[in-house]
């Protein structure tokens, strides 16, 4: 994935724009049956390859629902599951085949981050092939990993490495937010995925041109995720809750065309680096990065930034930006052990000798001045 950009934060100038390929939002309990046909006549498409994961096409009825709708607009071309964890370029490759052996000019995605960025990396492998437009892709999140709203698609290669692709046109055109789906999905994935939607709003708020009206709306899905991970942790079956997590996540990655593209930050490279070699989910590595790191080595705005969250989470001062900013990560830490989602990396068995080379690899770049500090903060995190 790309390197971390140190391009100075501007909060008074800027320029927003919606994603290419946008159409629309569909969102609330039950949408997807009335959803999906307007996306099928707004799109102008005809035959769909269903893109899913093995779990949630044979142990739940989530496919199927999806496949009756379709069917019955003759828009169903085929359905696919071998996608893995970190979406192995082998799975890719097969569901290239899959689609042109259908037939098919879309795709509609199922499931969480992993299906959905195999879907992106799909059709931009079947552009290249066949020129042309990239076919557009319908996503239908089953997790709060906020996959859908990127331009980019995270993927796997034959050597075990997380690599990526953007591109404007991988972003998808439509997506469902059907709270009703996601009764399905396991406690572990649906809570530890609400903490990667918790770690896109804090590195927003300091990723370069991101605009300012963005920050706010990360600073209320800040909010929103702190006020209903725990509710839903409780209450698992409420799909009111659930829906507001939806809609959290959609404003922690809000869809937008950066003039220049930046990276999110130091959690989200690092959590890229150790989920694909390692085998740790992305919700898992987002729960393993904390906020000290960024008290001591983020600059002033930065900070600030950051110490505006306590405001947005009706919490007090401490009196300095620094302490606000460790309060900050104090309080995620307490939602993460609240929810029961602690871990370590030797939990995960990361050997403690690889931890500069997922340093280097998050930084991008063996003389970056921060790295010994990034070496020094994963093992403090070990």
């Amino acid at each position: 994935m790309s390197s971390l950009d140190s391009t100075p934060v501007a909060q008074l100038h800027g320029f927003y724009s919606w994603t290419d390929t946008l159409k629309g939002v569909y969102y609330g309990p039950g949408s997807v049956k009335t959803a999906l046909p307007k996306l099928l006549a707004t799109l102008s498409v005809k035959k769909a390859l269903i893109v899913t994961g093995k779990s949630l096409n044979t142990k739940t009825d989530i496919v199927r629902r999806v496949e009756n709708i379709l069917k019955e607009y003759d828009a169903w071309g085929a359905t696919f599951f071998e996608i893995g964890e970190h979406t192995p370029i082998a799975g890719i490759r097969n569901g290239v085949a899959k689609y042109k052996d259908a037939g098919c000019d879309f795709i509609v995605a199922v499931g969480g981050g992993s299906p959905i960025d195999a879907s992106k990396a799909i059709l931009y492998n079947i552009q290249l092939e066949l020129g042309g437009r990239t076919p557009p892709q319908v996503a239908i999140p089953t997790t709060l990993s906020a996959a859908e709203y990127s331009i980019g698609a995270g993927f796997t290669n034959d050597e075990g490495h997380k690599v990526a692709v953007s591109s404007q046109e991988l972003a998808p055109a439509g997506i469902i937010l059907d709270a009703e789906l996601t009764l399905a999905t396991p406690e572990k994935l649906w809570l530890s995925t609400g903490i990667r939607a918790l770690d896109h709003t804090v590195e927003n708020l300091y990723r370069p041109y991101v605009s300012y009206p963005v920050k706010i709306l990360c600073y209320a899905a800040m909010a929103d995720l702190f006020e209903y991970l725990p509710k839903s942790k409780v209450d698992p079956q409420n799909v009111e809750i659930r829906q507001k997590l939806q809609v959290a996540s959609w404003m922690s990655l809000w869809p937008m065309k950066l003039e220049k593209y930046s990276a999110l930050g130091l959690s989200h490279a690092l959590g890229h680096k150790l989920g694909a070699r390692f085998s740790i989910p992305h919700g898992i590595t987002s729960v393993l990065i904390f906020l000290e790191f960024q008290s001591t080595h983020a600059s002033q705005a930065d900070k600030e930034a950051l110490a505006a969250s306590l405001f947005y989470l009706k919490q007090p001062s401490t009196g300095t930006v620094e302490g606000d900013v460790r309060k900050l990560a104090s309080l995620i830490n307490g939602l993460v052990e609240n929810l029961g989602l602690h871990a370590t990396l030797a939990d995960y068995n990361v050997p403690k000798g690889d931890l500069p080379s997922v340093a280097i690899g998050a930084l991008g770049d063996e003389q970056h001045p921060d790295l010994s500090s990034v070496v020094m903060f994963l093992e403090k995190i070990y």
